[in-house]
């Protein structure tokens, strides 16, 4: 898989803030996906100055898993909330080199324009991959929102400041939500709709088992070292 080196990683905090408000206006936020046939999760777990990053490739829709990559590669940048990308990306770029099959799709445990300079770590792995990503966050970094009805598969705008930068998005009944926001190439209303449908239900169930859609499950669980 095909990485557009944009930028060094190697910078300090000031340059990684100019970096992102530079890289910001790059971002497509509207649907620019052909047919979904294979989808990606990324994820990555830092133990010490190690960055273990894995990506799983699922086929779409059925969310049979075809390939899982893996990457280790040292961290050098400090843990800043904001500039996350700049500790993770290095190594989720060096697992999706290693990958035969090219997902259409991927999906990233962090967040895409629901970001303080939107340009979130989906959005950057976007710009890098080409590729259409949404960012699936379990955290809130920034934005408010109004109460979220309890019922699976319900959403409502996350908001700063008069701008909607996602979507707080229910996937089990009662269950903590995600926070959902494009990364690059896909319009709000497709990455919540490619979150819900790829949540993995039971036979016979109609709600999902878990609380992360499948791909970001798969990566997570393969990512640990």
């Amino acid at each position: 898989m095909r990485v557009y080196h944009l930028h060094p990683w190697d910078v300090d905090p000031a340059e990684a803030v100019r970096l992102q408000e530079a890289l910001r206006s790059r971002v497509v936020a509207e649907d620019c996906l052909g047919e979904v046939h294979y989808v990606a999760g990324a994820d990555v777990h830092v133990r010490g100055d190690t960055a273990y990053a894995a990506v799983a490739v699922l086929r779409y829709p059925d969310l049979t898993l075809v390939e899982v990559a893996r990457a280790a590669q040292p961290v050098h940048f400090p843990y800043i909330p904001g500039l996350l990308a700049f500790r993770e990306a290095p190594a989720i770029l060096a697992a999706c080199q290693q990958l035969q099959a090219e997902p259409d799709l991927l999906l990233c445990d962090g967040h895409g324009l629901a970001h303080p300079r939107r340009l979130g770590l989906a959005s950057h792995l976007g710009l890098f991959l080409d590729r259409p990503t949404i960012g699936c966050a379990k955290s809130r970094l920034c934005g408010r929102h109004d109460t979220l009805p309890p019922e699976a598969g319900t959403w409502v705008p996350l908001d700063e400041g008069g701008e909607i930068i996602g979507a707080v998005v229910r996937t089990r009944p009662g269950g903590r939500p995600l926070y959902v926001s494009v990364g690059h190439r896909v319009s709000l209303e497709s990455a919540v709709h490619y979150v819900l449908a790829t949540l993995w239900r039971p036979p016979g169930s109609a709600h999902a088992r878990y609380r992360l859609p499948e791909p970001c499950r798969l990566a997570h669980l393969a990512a640990r070292p």
